[in-house]
């Protein structure tokens, strides 16, 4: 069985040269002055991934000059949490005029994304987008139309595309171990902790998050579009909420906090055993309202926790592709059919105690020749990708870029036009085409 090790990825990924880590002379690095960084949304997300651990990393070559939130607490414990000497804002159209900044890093809710994305492509600036790029058509063509319009481009953070797993199957796939590809099946499972999280927060309602066939299969979608270098052509979906929501349980209320049935609900949440949770969302109710221990069986709910989608790509590669948001574990198998075999991956996430914790990848040849592949697992998030992706970002941004991880626009837009599409082909019940959605037309292969 083969092992993949972290610095046999590195080593690929062109991090590394002969002589060992490149000198920072690319990008930041090499700037006499340090870049000028400014954060737009001050949630979990932005101060966890985006915030703190890019403050620590990278103040050598960068700094934050500008915090912004709609919620005014928010973003000031963000300021503290962070440990940044910077104004804070609630405006940020004046952040952006008084700070001056040269750096935009968007991470507020996905239907806004387009928003700032905008904003700062006309500014001049470097923008970084957390993924999803945004929630519908309409708003990826604005993307399209301002980057044309500043000659600007966003960079959007696929941080899947930097895990070592994945690129390991990008190699296989790319070295013709399964041959022509033919076919694909995809079957994602989100636990009942992870899973249940999304319809907690504003993610469960379509308005803000577009549906987990955009928020979370985005992820999923740029992964599939990366292993088969090419673009998606046609959608069709199934989906329903059969799990959460109103019509699913009797133990309906606001959030987990003031509930009558705390006893008897599965998905009790404590928020207030998570001091972290307590300073950054409860203390700063009071400002906008919003519970972050929300019901997973409150009204508001309209997303679904079941989907079947299958799509068709450029390149005729046919994918069939699931998303359950209620499992008793976290990962997803792939199986990949091509003209001279086949490609299985079962990718754990969290698993009961005895399963082993190295990721699985199998080739089988059609004529019986069996080769067995582990990736362990890596220190960092995500299974050490974070880091690799914020380093291409931020240290690396022009180092050689071997294995096509960068992603941009239209990268981001393939990715969620999956989703939109089959959001778009739950609602009417058709086929839906994705050149017919924005001025981007599918090619077979992208490189």
């Amino acid at each position: 069985m083969k092992t993949i090790n972290r610095r046999k990825f590195i080593q690929n990924t062109g991090l590394l040269t002969a002589s060992g880590l490149l000198a920072p002379s690319f990008g930041y690095g090499h700037k006499k002055q340090k870049s000028r960084v400014v954060l737009v949304g001050t949630g979990g997300r932005g101060i966890g991934m985006w915030g703190a651990p890019v403050q620590e990393e990278y103040n050598d070559i960068l700094e934050f000059v500008g915090l912004c939130d709609i919620n005014p607490g928010r973003v000031a414990y963000a300021k503290k949490k962070m440990k940044v000497d910077c104004p804070v804002y609630t405006d940020f159209d004046k952040m952006m005029k008084e700070t001056k900044p040269d750096t935009l890093i968007v991470t507020t809710t996905d239907a806004t994304h387009h928003e700032y994305i905008v904003k700062g492509l006309e500014a001049g600036l470097r923008v970084i987008s957390e993924k999803p790029m945004t929630t519908d058509e309409f708003k990826c063509q604005e993307i399209f139309d301002a980057e044309k319009r500043t000659g600007n481009k966003v960079i959007v953070t696929f941080n899947m595309r930097y895990s070592s797993y994945v690129q390991q199957i990008w190699e296989l796939l790319r070295n013709g171990e399964v041959g022509d590809i033919k076919s694909v099946d995809l079957n994602w499972y989100l636990d009942t902790s992870h899973g249940a999280s999304y319809f907690r927060r504003w993610h469960g309602e379509k308005e803000h998050g577009g549906t987990l066939l955009v928020h979370k299969a985005t992820h999923h979608y740029d992964v599939l579009n990366y292993w088969m270098d090419s673009e998606p052509e046609e959608v069709f979906a199934y989906g329903s909420l059969d799990y959460y929501g109103q019509k699913n349980s009797k133990f309906n209320s606001t959030n987990c906090r003031p509930c009558p049935h705390k006893s008897k609900c599965n998905f009790y949440w404590d928020i207030t055993e998570s001091q972290s949770s307590m300073d950054l969302y409860v203390a700063n109710e009071k400002h906008d309202g919003y519970l972050r221990d929300g019901c997973i069986y409150r009204k508001e709910i309209d997303i679904y926790d079941t989907m079947a989608v299958q799509y068709k790509y450029a390149n005729g590669v046919k994918v069939n592709y699931s998303l359950t948001a209620c499992s008793p574990y976290e990962g997803y198998r792939l199986a990949v059919n091509g003209t001279k075999g086949r490609l299985d991956a079962w990718i754990k996430s969290s698993m009961p105690t005895g399963v082993p914790p190295y990721q699985e990848i199998t080739i089988r040849n059609l004529f019986g020749n069996v080769k067995n592949i582990k990736v362990m697992p890596e220190s960092g998030g995500h299974g050490g990708s974070d880091p690799r992706l914020k380093d291409k970002i931020f240290r690396y941004p022009d180092a050689p870029d071997l294995y096509k991880q960068s992603a941009g626009s239209r990268d981001g837009a393939m990715s969620a036009l999956i989703g939109i599409a089959a959001r778009n082909s739950i609602e009417t019940g058709k086929i839906v085409r994705i050149e017919d959605l924005t001025s981007l037309v599918p090619v077979a292969k992208k490189s």
